[in-house]
């Protein structure tokens, strides 16, 4: 009697709170269908450089996307980065932009784009709206320190340069999905900084679910709680079991699955959207004109780099018209940039856990598009190369090739010595305290005068080298007490999170495991989420626990 009766009980209330804990079977929203022109081998491979900006696959598939479809596209269905069909020419134009307050500058480079797909109008609105929400009237203001001007791209909501490109897009993804009445499934991979700043672009945004992957353990402190105390229903954070190399591997994975890609509507917000790109060209403009109000100077960047995403910015912004005289690729310890632009050979190494984690990357996603352009816009030969590179971990130019792009970049490496030694010399010289990643910006450009590469001063032109301040350095405080011997103070927006309640998964590094995770935190056709912090986790287990005694109890009775 006591098994059986123990047992009936046990079995009705299991399903009652399985039933409150589990909502239900889980569908997908929406899919938005992409409406590009499919692959031909007939398509015209040289596209004109004027008229209405389409955009097309680096590995051939020339699908002639609007700009709003590539927003949504995100990597293109042959595995290749979607790039514009042209880089706009504003050698006639870009001296009237001097004066423009940085959201009106946005929505010049914005345009050049968008096109007529989003009404002036709207998109200057859109423009206000992103850049509304940084501390700093100039939203990246730039100081000088000692010899160097350090441009702080870390005034928005999450203190990274990831929020001027971020806050944009979500406001982008928002303005695109309202007007179609789409839904859509954001899913992004985080080496730091991007997961917060996706996930303060996106949080409550209608019609969006968003899922960021970060490696376990491989993040910061802080940048883990930014990520993890966001509590809104349609953002869910899992930490992955592994590097952030299997976190991107894992959102390609799922993007390269055409069938779940369309079902569940997936968007991307790494940089492997161009709409990232786009948007952070602007502060290489706004930077010169603040720096040389009469237009009478040149610039170079020294630019922290780990996804080659904010240093290909630039190079839009050289190739559209900017007074650039070098761009320098500044790595940490994870040095396959710096091994190619000195070797010709891009190969994948394991990757280092480093101070400048966010830089962490063995393969660099965005350094595809480069190599687009470096090969002659040959998508044939990227498509050979790349697969190439898929099966063996490695791809190899020759010299000219080589040559060509030791024109376009600079690169230089900088060890943990160094990067400890930068942030507490410039601590004790200048008083201005560098964030880790910032370091190797400035290490690079040491590294380059101590060679002397052509990145001073110039005898017919004023010059002034630039660096690329990529985080506050409170996001990587035991890093930067360790050079200087000093705590950081913590910022409001940093400090507040302090004892935060928290919510994420621990998954392994499974594409089939992140694909189960996501499939299970959508909503249901009635907008029930299967979404819950570790507060109703212990509500369920101890309400199970309670079961489980009174179902015992009962059945000792009888």
């Amino acid at each position: 009697i006591f098994s059986s009766t123990g047992a009936v009980l046990w079995l009705c209330v299991l399903p009652i709170a399985s039933a409150l804990f589990l909502r239900g079977s889980q569908t997908a929203p929406a899919a938005f269908a992409s409406k590009g022109r499919e692959f031909s081998s007939s398509l015209n491979p040289f596209p004109k450089k004027e008229g209405k900006m389409l955009f097309r696959s680096t590995r051939g598939a020339f699908l002639d996307m609007s700009f709003e479809e590539a927003v949504f596209e995100g990597l293109a269905q042959d595995g290749g980065l979607l790039v514009p069909h042209y880089i706009p020419d504003v050698s006639d134009k870009w001296r009237k932009w001097k004066d423009l307050s940085f959201p009106d500058l946005a929505y010049e480079i914005a345009v050049l784009y968008v096109g007529d797909e989003i009404p002036e109008e709207d998109l200057r609105r859109l423009m206000r709206k992103s850049y509304s929400t940084f501390s700093d009237p100039d939203v990246v203001p730039t100081k000088m320190v000692g010899e160097i001007a350090v441009m702080e791209l870390f005034h928005g909501p999450t203190f990274a340069f990831k929020d001027v490109a971020l806050q944009a897009l979500g406001n982008l993804f928002e303005y695109f999905l309202t007007r179609s009445k789409e839904s859509i499934t954001v899913v992004g991979a985080t080496s730091g900084d991007t997961g917060s700043a996706a996930i303060y672009g996106l949080r409550g945004k209608k019609n969006v679910e968003c899922f960021i992957l970060f490696p376990e353990g491989r993040v910061s402190p802080i940048q883990q709680l930014q990520m993890t105390s966001v509590l809104d229903p349609n953002v869910h954070c899992i930490a992955v079991q592994g590097t952030f190399d299997d976190c991107q591997d894992i959102v390609k994975a799922l993007f390269r699955d055409l069938k779940f890609k369309k079902t569940y509507s997936l968007g991307a917000v790494n940089s492997i959207n161009f709409a990232r790109i786009m948007f952070q060209i602007t502060y290489y403009f706004y930077c010169y004109f603040k720096q040389f109000p009469n237009l009478d100077g040149e610039m170079s960047f020294s630019v922290p780099t780990g996804n080659f995403g904010d240093v290909l910015a630039g190079y839009y912004a050289k190739r559209m018209g900017l007074p650039t005289r070098h761009l320098i690729v500044a790595t940490n310890a994870n040095d396959i940039l710096n091994r190619f632009f000195t070797t010709g050979v891009y190969d994948k190494y394991p990757v280092i856990q480093t101070f400048s984690p966010s830089m962490d990357i063995g393969i660099s996603s965005n350094f595809e598009r480069y190599l687009f352009y470096l090969f002659g816009e040959d998508s044939k030969k990227l498509n050979m190369m790349m697969e190439e590179f898929n099966k063996t971990g490695r791809l190899e130019v020759d010299k000219d090739l080589l040559k060509a792009a030791q024109e376009d970049f600079l690169a230089a490496v900088c060890t943990e010595d160094q990067t400890v030694e930068t942030i507490a010399r410039y601590h004790k010289d200048f008083g201005y305290t560098l964030d880790p990643h910032t370091a190797c910006g400035v290490s690079a450009v040491d590294q380059m005068r101590a060679k002397m590469a052509p990145v001073c001063k110039s005898p017919k032109n004023k010059h002034l080298m630039v660096v690329l301040s990529t985080a506050h350095p409170a996001k990587f405080g035991a890093a930067v007490a360790r050079a200087t011997g000093c705590t950081v103070s913590l910022p409001t927006g940093l400090a507040d999170l302090k004892d935060s309640e928290v919510r994420f998964q621990v998954l392994p590094a499974s594409t089939q495991k992140i694909k189960t995770a996501i499939v299970d935190m959508l909503p249901d056709p009635t907008g029930a989420r299967n979404v819950y912090t570790f507060k109703h986790h212990a509500a369920f287990s101890a309400m199970l626990a309670v079961a489980i005694g009174l179902g015992f109890a009962l059945g000792k009775k009888f």
